[in-house]
């Protein structure tokens, strides 16, 4: 496999995918045109409107981008495509879409193959095993968890670290995932912005300007360098 998966698609006060561009440019070598899956698309954004934002950047580096919603046959664009590029929003909306058309499997087998991916927040908890440790209100009732499993652990996007300053009461995101392994032994990454994923073949490894926290059963949380192995 040949995949990234990244925490976010913009860190703060920089321009959309820029952190990331070296990255981009090698992960799609050889490749001219991708699908882009818009479907986790944030509120008040259009399919077609999310889909030119991709295009814009992509276009800086000579890569033509279509949207997936623009195919009356999206089993068959995912077929034909030579990569993809999944974008973040809400991860339940984007996991119930693609279980609905009937597409997880077929763009699972797709990049299984070797056709290159590029998943940014929601896009990276489907390339996880289920979508249980997103941060992502389930503001729509997917008909499975299931997500494509290109790597075998779960994917918390957006990791943050308790702020002792900041007076909050709720439970931290480390509660939450530490919940989640009360019932389910996944192992999960947390992924802070400026990290990602990258799977090139067997090889899995971590990378970016962060510490990545991860979580398993019946061990303390611990945190590995940028470059270790997943």
């Amino acid at each position: 496999m040949n995949i990234i998966l990244a925490s976010t698609s913009t860190l703060f006060g920089e321009q959309y995918l820029a952190y990331l561009k070296s990255e981009i440019i090698e992960l799609f070598k050889g490749v001219d045109e991708i699908i882009f899956i818009p479907f986790a698309r944030p509120g008040g954004i259009s399919h077609y409107d999310y889909t030119k934002k991709a295009a814009e950047f992509f276009a800086t580096i000579n890569i033509n981008v279509k949207g997936l919603h623009e195919f009356e046959d999206k089993s068959l664009a995912i077929a034909n495509a030579k990569g993809f590029f999944t974008g973040g929003g809400n991860t339940f909306l984007l996991v119930k879409t693609l279980h609905e058309f009937g597409l997880m499997d077929i763009l699972k087998e797709n990049i299984e193959k070797g056709k290159p991916y590029l998943g940014c927040s929601a896009g990276s908890n489907i390339g996880g095993i289920n979508v249980k440790t997103t941060n992502d209100m389930p503001i729509v009732y997917p008909p499975s968890f299931d997500c494509m499993a290109l790597v075998p652990f779960n994917i918390n996007p957006h990791y943050l670290d308790p702020i002792p300053e900041i007076k909050h009461n709720g439970e931290t995101r480390e509660t939450r995932i530490q919940e989640f392994l009360t019932q389910n032994d996944i192992k999960v990454v947390g992924l802070r912005e400026g990290n990602w994923i990258r799977r090139i073949g067997d090889q899995i490894t971590v990378e970016g300007t962060q510490l990545t926290r991860i979580f398993e059963n019946g061990k303390a949380p611990y945190e590995i360098e940028p470059g270790s192995d997943l």
